[in-house]
């Protein structure tokens, strides 16, 4: 189970990198495009609304919500499982299709509740209610995506959902070569990519979906089992999984009173510090649910907890010095990657500051992805709902205390800081209600991880250079210095964790293996191989 669990977290990793990828290369074709234009600015919250509503009806709230479910039926009967999938399908696209035609009747309604600030600029209001209106059906198309995706992963097929999203990069990408010249609007133009890529995407879906005899023949029945479940427990999961997109709401309410640009500013700091938080943490995210609810199912108590056990390990070996890289580098990487054209240095400064507010929460990010997990595979998602409405309200405070004096910045601090106060209160339930028992080894596992990352921080801060240079320097030049310290900081990292006697075995070797090697190396650090620093 361990391997398969860590070949699947592997597979999904490598297509979700791909993802990214190809993500990185359309915003950079943006940036080179757009800038920080009201255009663009039009575009960005356009495009936040129907991505608001795919994370709830979607891979969030939904997902959360149906993966243990049709995971329990997968385990007792298939052809209920087959009834199950079919209703389920039948009812989230009715609902959806409903959706998308209010959407896109009221797209200036909506709007004006979204970005408050635009209803005293008329262009752009019209540029944002016009890309909304081309848009609203992608909710329709991702949604069922996402089911199809949530399905896939139960069947362990993770690769197919997982390099799905480079289908939207690449139709963006072509929409902003082809369709921007011939539109009278380029936020016209992406959103008629959009919308090409959400049918594109469901296309995709279907023959893996078939090849596993689960294409659904949609229905209404509602007295199909466990069709009433899903919808009860996705009810309170809307909040849990959607505390980002809830956050990012209150943040486009914000960002529209304030200068023309900070919308651009928030989403280019915003996709770099979701690079790391797509490649490992939804790919990780995307595994465990599944393997925890049949763990919920067919396993123990113990063997549940250590492997949320495991995933927490991952986390904090790659997101801590992840939080740090992204934090001390975020010139260089906004400079390297998006500095040309109508993206100028001025716009790399202010996105620099929202990026290193951001890069605070980025372990908090992923801990709430194998955290809230933890509660979903027992089928509880009122208690995350709760803890979700907890950092919501905290996010609104901050936002509203520090949008005066620190602008677009201080809306990705107060997310940031929102996502700890997410995170700390999931770990601390999982641990009361003994859900979640720390393997082990803890102690020492982080004071190991606080050196590695201390020596990366030091090579890091040795090798850089001040804004200046890079703004002054040509684009071959930042590329080479930004894969100088990508290079000297990932290998002192890994240099310093093999010194200290963190091997890759030991947490390659999966969830039942790793409380027994990390007991072994610290009882050669301190003599007691029981040693009780959990």
């Amino acid at each position: 189970m361990s391997k398969k669990l860590l070949k699947s977290t592997a597979i999904v990793s490598a297509m979700t990198l791909i993802s990214r990828v190809s993500g990185l290369v359309r915003d950079v074709v943006m940036a080179s495009v757009l800038g920080s234009s009201g255009v663009a600015d039009a575009f960005f919250v356009a495009f936040k609304i129907p991505n608001f509503l795919r994370r709830i009806f979607g891979e969030g709230a939904f997902a959360s919500a149906f993966v243990p479910v049709f995971s329990e039926l997968t385990e007792q009967n298939t052809y209920q499982a087959k009834q199950f999938v079919n209703a389920t399908a039948g009812i989230l696209a009715m609902v959806t299709f409903v959706l998308t035609v209010l959407g896109m009747v009221f797209a200036p309604f909506i709007v004006s509740l979204y970005a408050p600030g635009y209803k005293d600029d008329p262009v752009q209001m019209a540029y944002t209610v016009d890309a909304l209106r081309f848009m609203f059906p992608y909710l329709f198309c991702i949604s069922l995506v996402a089911m199809s995706g949530g399905i896939l992963n139960t069947l362990n097929r993770f690769a197919i959902p997982a390099v799905t999203p480079v289908l939207l990069n690449l139709c963006l990408i072509l929409a902003m070569w082809l369709l921007v010249p011939l539109v009278e609007t380029a936020s016209r133009a992406l959103a008629i990519g959009v919308l090409i890529a959400g049918f594109i995407q469901l296309l995709f879906q279907l023959p893996s979906l078939y090849k596993e005899g689960y294409l659904p023949k949609l229905s209404l029945n509602t007295s199909t089992p466990g069709v009433s479940k899903v919808f009860r427990l996705m009810l309170p999961a809307v909040f849990s999984v959607s505390v980002a997109q809830i956050n990012t709401f209150v943040n486009t309410v914000f960002l529209s009173g304030l200068m023309t640009g900070s919308v651009s500013w928030l989403y280019y700091s915003d996709r770099l510090m979701e690079f790391p938080v797509g490649v490992f943490g939804i790919a990780l995210a995307s595994v465990v649910l599944p393997s925890l609810s049949k763990e919920n199912t067919s396993g123990t108590d113990a063997s549940f907890s250590a492997m949320m056990d495991w995933a927490l390990r991952w986390v904090i070996l790659i997101a801590v010095p992840a939080t740090f890289a992204l934090y001390l580098l975020s010139t260089p990487l906004l400079s390297t990657i998006f500095q040309r054209n109508a993206f100028n240095a001025n716009d790399v400064a202010m996105s620099s500051l929202s990026l290193e507010a951001f890069a605070i929460g980025v372990c908090a990010f992923i801990l709430v992805k194998v955290l809230a997990p933890g509660f979903f595979a027992k089928q509880d998602t009122h208690t995350p709902m709760r803890i979700a409405i907890v950092a919501v309200l905290v996010n609104i405070l901050l936002s509203v205390l520090l949008v005066d004096s620190m602008q677009h910045t201080g809306l990705a601090l107060a997310v940031s800081i929102a996502a700890w106060v997410n995170a700390t209160l999931l770990f601390i339930m999982l641990m009361v209600r003994g859900i979640y028992r720390p393997q082990p080894g803890w102690f020492w596992f982080l004071a190991r991880i606080a050196l590695a990352v201390l020596a990366m921080s030091a090579m890091l801060i040795f090798l850089n250079e001040p804004a200046v240079v890079w703004h002054a320097w040509s684009l071959a030049q930042r590329i080479g210095h930004l894969m100088l310290l990508v290079g000297a900081g990932a290998v002192s990292y890994f240099a310093v964790l093999l010194l200290l006697g963190i091997r890759p075995k030991q947490l390659l070797l999966g969830p039942r293996r790793t409380k027994i090697d990390d007991a072994k190396v610290d009882g050669a650090n301190s003599g007691d191989a029981k040693s009780s620093d959990t």
